[in-house]
C-alpha cells in the first residue's frame, strides 16, 4: 500500500470530522443567538461575550474557542479577545437575508438524529418519513429557504418567464405544490396583490406554520393554504402557474403527482420547478456541495420517499432524469433556465 494514500486520508478523515463538529458548534451558535450576539462588535473578550449573550459561561469559553480552531472567529492572544469579522458575520447573522447560512447548520441535528434509523433502515428498508423530524425540521427547512424565497422569487426568478411575470402583475391564478411553511405563496403573494396564490401540503405542521405566517403578513387576502394534496384541487386547467420547489425529489409518487399538476394548468401555464444542483453524472457531483446533497438524500429526501413506499428518488437525481419524470408525466416542453445559483438549478416546465 502507499503510505501517502494513507496519510492524505488520514488527515482527510480527521478534516472532515473537524468540519462535522464545527456544523454542530455553528448549530449551537445559530440557535442561541451566539453569532447574531458578536456581530457588528468587533473584538470582544470572553466575559463580554458571556455578559451579552446572557448564557452559561463554561459552554460559551467552550464554543469560543472550538470555533476559533474551526476558523469561523479570529483570536487575538495579545488582547485575548475573539471577533466574529463582517463578512463572516454576513453568512452567519443575517437571518432573513438570501446570503445566510444558518438554515444549513440548523438541519444538521434534524438530520442526523436521524441517522440511527437510517442505518437500520439500510438493513430492514424503509426509513424516516418527514413528520417523523417533527416541527424542527419544518424550521430547519424554512430557515434554509426563506430568505431566498423572499428576495429573489418574484422579481429575480420569475422574471426569467416573462410572460409569466406579467400575468401575475395583471392578475393570475397561482398554485405552489409542497409548499411546506408557505414562504413561496407568502412572498408571491406580497409582490402581487392582483393575483391569487394557494399553496398546498401534506404535512399539517407546515400548513399550520403557513396559516400562521400569512395572518401574521397581513396576506389572508390573496393567499391560501391547503392541508391535502392535489385531489382536494379542482382539475379544470385553472393555474397560470404552479411551483414545486425542492420537493419533487422527495416525492413518493412523482409521475401520478406530476401528471396531476399538468391536469391543474392551463394550456399555455407553466410548471416552475426548483431542484438541487447537481449533474446527471456521479463523476462531475465530486465535491463539497455534492457529499452535502447526498448526505441530505440519505439523512432526509430519499428516506422520507422510502419510507412511505415511494421510489426515493433522491436529492441528486440530475436535469436528466428530472426532465423524462416531466415527459412521462405528459409534459412536451422543457426548459432550464438561465438563473445563476450555488446551489439550484431552474427549470419551465410546459404542457
Amino acid at each position: 500500500m502507499d503510505k501517502d494514500k494513507i496519510k492524505n486520508f488520514a488527515e482527510k478523515v480527521i478534516s472532515d470530522m473537524g468540519a462535522a463538529m464545527a456544523t454542530g458548534m455553528a448549530y449551537v451558535g445559530t440557535k442561541t443567538g451566539l453569532f447574531q450576539t458578536m456581530a457588528n462588535h468587533g473584538p470582544m473578550t470572553m466575559n463580554e461575550v458571556i455578559e451579552q449573550s446572557g448564557l452559561q459561561a463554561r459552554y460559551v469559553e467552550e464554543w469560543l474557542k472550538g470555533m476559533t480552531c474551526a476558523e469561523y472567529l479570529f483570536f487575538d492572544p495579545h488582547d485575548e479577545t475573539y471577533e466574529l469579522s463582517d463578512e463572516h458575520a454576513f453568512l452567519l447573522a443575517s437571518e432573513g437575508s438570501d446570503h445566510y447560512v444558518g438554515g444549513l447548520f440548523y438541519s444538521v441535528p434534524m438530520m442526523l438524529g436521524v441517522a440511527p434509523r437510517v442505518a437500520d433502515a439500510f438493513v430492514n428498508g424503509g426509513g424516516v418519513p418527514f413528520e417523523d423530524y417533527g416541527h424542527e425540521g419544518v424550521l430547519a427547512v424554512d430557515l434554509m429557504n426563506r430568505g431566498l424565497y423572499e428576495k429573489r422569487f418574484a422579481h429575480y426568478w420569475l422574471k426569467s418567464i416573462p410572460e409569466t411575470y406579467q400575468l401575475l402583475a395583471d392578475g393570475a391564478q397561482a398554485l405552489d405544490f409542497g409548499c411546506g411553511s408557505g414562504r413561496v405563496s407568502i412572498a408571491l403573494g406580497s409582490a402581487f396583490p392582483n393575483s391569487h396564490f394557494t399553496g398546498i401540503d401534506v404535512d399539517a405542521t407546515s400548513i399550520e406554520t403557513a396559516r400562521s405566517t400569512a395572518q401574521a403578513s397581513e396576506l389572508q387576502n390573496n393567499v391560501t393554504f391547503v392541508h391535502g394534496s392535489t385531489d382536494l384541487l379542482v382539475a379544470d386547467g385553472g393555474y397560470d402557474l404552479i411551483t414545486i420547489c425542492d420537493c419533487i425529489h422527495d416525492l413518493t409518487r412523482p409521475l401520478d403527482v406530476l401528471a396531476e399538476l399538468r391536469g391543474l394548468l392551463r394550456s399555455d401555464g407553466v410548471l416552475f420547478v426548483i431542484e438541487p444542483k447537481a449533474a446527471d453524472r456521479l463523476e462531475e457531483n465530486i465535491q463539497p456541495l455534492g457529499a452535502m446533497y447526498y448526505g441530505m438524500s440519505i439523512f432526509h429526501c430519499m428516506t422520507q420517499s422510502l419510507a412511505a413506499g415511494g421510489p426515493g428518488l433522491g436529492t441528486c437525481m440530475g436535469p436528466a432524469e428530472l426532465e423524462w419524470h416531466t415527459r412521462e408525466a405528459g409534459f412536451s416542453r422543457f426548459q432550464m433556465l438561465d438563473i445563476k445559483s450555488q446551489t439550484n438549478q431552474f427549470y419551465a416546465v410546459r404542457p
